[in-house]
């Protein structure tokens, strides 16, 4: 496959991004999976190099990015413009071209042998009922290092709608490769590290639709990280309208478990994208549609279900671009959402003036500064430092300028448009769609922007944090921990009042790894593997020390296994993983993997890090107990010491036989009110159809969670819990509390008011 120069999308996966890009890999992916994808091929990035070696470009482009001052706005389009130049006077071999044209030309007899053998939509097929021998196409750039879950290329390189013709869909493939070197894509490649070489470009070649509706959807709120709500948001025409914030859109969220709609927004849109024969025009709405609600009821829902079932696919939040033509809905792509940050903001204002201004909150936190306003990128010198960004739109020319601003205001634009996209992922705040904005701050005004409200004032108004608060010190006998998944955050969080991590999540730091541990071993990567792992929790256990720092051991399941690099593999197919191979059973089984995190633990050990502690998942019987403890001492973790061991309660039987546990020797337990609450009610907790009967304040949930307490009480060891009930439902924590459970661990925006909720409890049991 890595020699092939163009491939059809179910030739691909998601584990060819390096040869089909983010964009054409899930493409691929998702058409295997049935969704309805609008069917296409992929120029592979091998035709890109081979391009570029053909013409012997490279040395020429070196020649024209050294010694460039990246930060030179005025250099970096300058040599940038050469360097695209250079690529679109090239010439591609010819042979290549014969290729291009072929599968061009018998795209849509192609098509329908795949709709049948990958059992998409009947309707979809029958959707294009004229056999047009030249169809019209979206060309799309899909660079190799894009759409990563720890970066973002969105936007980055070209996109070509309607194009037809083989003459011109070869220009529009050049052009492609010449996007590759814009200037925002060049200077995003320098702020990201990525050598510009190494990153190629694939172009994928897509069947146009024509949209009636288009727009983007999440499958959390990308604002607020909730990953009980979808966001849904729909203009009129064609999406790139939506993308780039020129148009204010339906906003609807949905309430992933019931499937209710929530939120409805009505966008005031003004113009949308249409294709009129050959051309792409911009028509006026008249008044009726420009109030219309764009998405009828009925099509939300639908387009609310293809989300939760993509997002069950990847096992990872997305952002979904989607259109629909005649009725019909179609998936253009899918990407991992690259902005999911755990808060750690407390800050708030407090003042007796009104706004001056409101739009829709489009990145957390609070900006205060010199409203300077950028009507076209050519302008973005003139943003310093903490100033606020106040533009009709951006697009990815903005970037350097949003980096130093201290806040961000769009006058157009959605929560999904490329303003809100880029302000969550560098941390700025920012808030969109604000109409006349432009007519209501005028430049040099100091204003207060507040990203999570959509609120703006005039003036500074300091954000009047929870500092006062927090220098109380409030003492609890309950320990307030906090459950931490992202190193990069534990210095933020680590300053907050709280006594510890309660719950290492290792699995993010894995996926940022990438690859299966069983293919680290075969490939003689161990080293490599365990150093990344040591580097990332070290990141937690140096902020927190002494404090303790809970370390949960990986608890994949096999169906989420499988999506690490080798996975497939070494993982079985399971018709219910969430019972399935997992957590204690995994270790015991396969002692190689296990070995890899006991190597980090002992390593941190003998750095000092005697805070890092080890908590084992999905235990089921006392006898795994004894084997772990086992591997334990012959890996000389036990024996370290100050190491602590612990194991998470999270089914009914091992609530029933706590007392054998105990006695085989832990220092504590911690809950898993998720998995708990599971395996109690006979919910699988990712089955939509019965989802709605889970609920972690069912009575037997609760009365298991006070046996387990009083159990720990009995034998003087130590009880948490750390399930996101404890973050959710301060009853759960209050009845706890009253039991007598020595801490609770909480997602990081919960912990200051679960203190002083315990505080106030506590002071009550007096």
């Amino acid at each position: 496959m890595s020699n092939k120069n163009i491939v059809w999308f179910e030739e691909v996966d998601k584990e060819d991004v390096g040869l089909v890009g983010g964009k054409g890999a899930n493409l691929g992916e998702m058409i295997q999976a049935g969704f309805p994808i609008p069917y296409g091929f992929i120029v592979t990035s091998q035709s890109y190099f081979e391009f570029i070696a053909y013409n012997k470009l490279e040395t020429k482009i070196k020649k024209l990015l050294d010694n460039l001052d990246y930060e030179n706005t005025a250099e970096l389009s300058k040599r940038g413009e050469k360097i695209r130049n250079l690529i679109k006077k090239a010439d591609f071999p010819p042979k290549f071209l014969e290729k291009l044209y072929d599968y061009y030309l018998n795209l849509e007899l192609k098509e329908n042998k795949v709709f049948n053998k990958f059992n998409i939509f009947s309707e979809i097929s029958h959707h294009f009922k004229k056999f047009v021998k030249q169809p019209y196409v979206a060309v799309r750039s899909s660079a190799t290092a894009e759409d990563l879950p720890s970066a973002s290329f969105a936007g980055q390189q070209e996109t070509y709608l309607n194009i037809h013709g083989e003459h011109n869909l070869a220009i529009a493939v050049r052009n492609c490769y010449a996007s590759l070197f814009t200037n925002r894509a060049i200077y995003y490649r320098q702020q990201k590290g990525f050598d510009h070489f190494k990153v190629g470009i694939a172009v994928v070649i897509q069947r146009m639709i024509q949209s009636d509706v288009s727009g983007i959807a999440f499958s959390i709120d990308p604002v607020t990280n909730r990953k009980d709500i979808m966001i849904i948001e729909a203009i009129l025409g064609l999406g790139e309208y939506i993308v780039s914030g020129k148009v204010n859109p339906d906003h609807y969220e949905i309430d992933k478990e019931s499937l209710i709609i929530t939120k409805k927004q009505i966008g005031n849109q003004q113009v949308m994208l249409k294709k009129r024969g050959n051309r792409n025009i911009e028509q006026r709405l008249t008044t009726k549609e420009k109030t219309l609600q764009k998405l009828p009821d009925y099509k939300i829902l639908e387009l609310a279900l293809l989300i939760k079932k993509i997002e069950k696919h990847y096992f990872f939040p997305q952002d979904i671009e989607w259109a629909m033509e005649k009725d019909q809905l179609f998936i253009v792509q899918s990407r991992p959402i690259t902005t999911i940050q755990e808060s750690t903001k407390t800050s708030t204002i407090t003042t007796k003036d009104k706004p001056i201004a409101i739009g829709s909150p489009a990145s957390p936190g609070i900006g205060f500064g010199t409203a300077k306003i950028i009507m076209t990128p050519t302008e973005i010198n003139k943003i310093k430092p903490g100033d606020v960004l106040i533009a009709p739109q951006t697009n990815p020319d903005y970037v350097p300028a949003m980096k130093k601003a201290s806040a961000i205001v769009t006058e157009h634009g959605g929560r999904t448009s490329h303003a809100a996209i880029v302000s969550r992922e560098l941390g700025v705040p920012a808030v969109v769609g604000v109409k006349d904005i432009l007519k209501i701050v005028k430049n040099n005004q100091k204003i207060t922007v507040i990203g999570d409200t959509g609120e703006i004032y005039n003036g500074i108004l300091k954000p009047k944090t929870n500092n006062e608060y927090i220098a109380k010190r409030l003492r609890t006998k309950t320990k307030v921990y906090v459950n931490l998944a992202q190193p990069n955050l534990a210095k933020e969080i680590a300053k907050q009042h709280v006594d510890g991590v309660g719950l290492l999540r290792a699995e993010f730091i894995i996926a940022d790894i990438g690859i299966h541990p069983k293919y680290a071993i075969e490939k003689n990567l161990e080293e490599e593997y365990i150093d990344k792992l040591s580097s990332e929790v070290l990141k937690i256990a140096q902020a927190f020390y002494p404090r303790p720092v809970i370390y949960r051991a990986t608890d994949f399941k096999t169906n989420e296994y499988r999506n690490l690099k080798g996975g497939k593999k070494y993982e079985p197919i399971e018709e219910n993983p969430m019972i399935g191979y997992r957590g204690a059973q995994r270790y015991i089984k396969e002692p190689m993997e296990f070995n890899l995190e006991l190597e980090m633990i002992k390593r941190l050990h003998k750095k000092g890090y005697e805070n890092l502690g080890l908590m084992i998942p999905f235990v089921r019987a006392p006898w795994e107990l004894i084997e772990i403890k086992q591997m334990l001492t012959r890996k000389k973790i036990l024996q370290l010491p100050k190491f602590k061991l612990w194991i998470m309660v999270e089914t009914p039987a091992v609530v029933l036989t706590l007392d054998e546990f105990i006695k085989i020797g832990i220092d504590g337990v911690s809950v898993g009110t998720n998995d708990l609450t599971m395996l109690t009610l006979g919910v699988d907790r990712d089955n939509e159809t019965i989802s709605h009967l889970y609920d972690e304040r069912s009575q037997a949930v609760v009365q298991l969670l006070k046996t387990i307490v009083s159990v720990c009480k009995k034998h003087n060891i130590t009880s948490s819990i750390c399930g996101q009930a404890a973050s959710d439902f301060p009853e759960i924590v209050e009845t706890l509390v009253s039991e007598g459970v020595t801490s609770v661990s909480v997602n990081p925006d919960s912990i200051e008011k679960t203190r002083k909720m315990i505080f106030e409890l506590e002071q009550k049991m007096r």
